[in-house]
């Protein structure tokens, strides 16, 4: 298996609600939108996120219901080219229906950067990393900042 992530599918509570935020809240345009059982969003280069209703997914893959808890367990990252570019982003998350967890401030890592919650409860960071940059063919480069 090539280390590469083409779909990230998360459980959601309400798929409507989560459709909602994303698309008619942030303005993300839909890659595939199938009402009532999934929304698949492009979120960079040959990656798209699922958005697919917690039971559902459940049922998708044959465990039971508890065993898929959405917004568990993980965040999702956005980095931004500067300080200012996060308190934006997460002041339109906030006004599109996101609930705040940690307002934009200083990062211990060197950078900037806040976190909010989906309507589902996925968390979000929104983070400058003056550390982080991407080559044109995709590959991340991730450093130390220095003080």
């Amino acid at each position: 298996m090539e280390p590469r992530l083409d779909l990230l599918t998360v459980a959601v509570p309400d798929l409507d609600a989560a459709r909602r935020f994303y698309v008619e809240g942030l303005g993300w345009a839909p890659a595939l939108d199938v009402p009532g059982e999934i929304v698949f969003l492009q979120i960079g280069r040959g990656l798209l996120l699922g958005l697919f209703g917690a039971a559902d997914l459940a049922a998708d893959m044959e465990v039971p219901a508890e065993a898929v808890v959405p917004g568990g367990g993980f965040t999702l990252a956005h980095n931004v080219e500067g300080p200012g570019a996060v308190r934006e982003v997460f002041a339109d998350a906030v006004a599109a229906g996101a609930r705040p967890l940690k307002e934009p401030q200083e990062a211990a890592f060197g950078g900037f950067h806040a976190y909010f919650a989906d309507p589902a409860g996925i968390r979000w960071e929104v983070a400058h990393n003056p550390g982080w940059r991407v080559d044109p063919d995709g590959t991340v480069h991730i450093g130390a900042v220095e003080g």
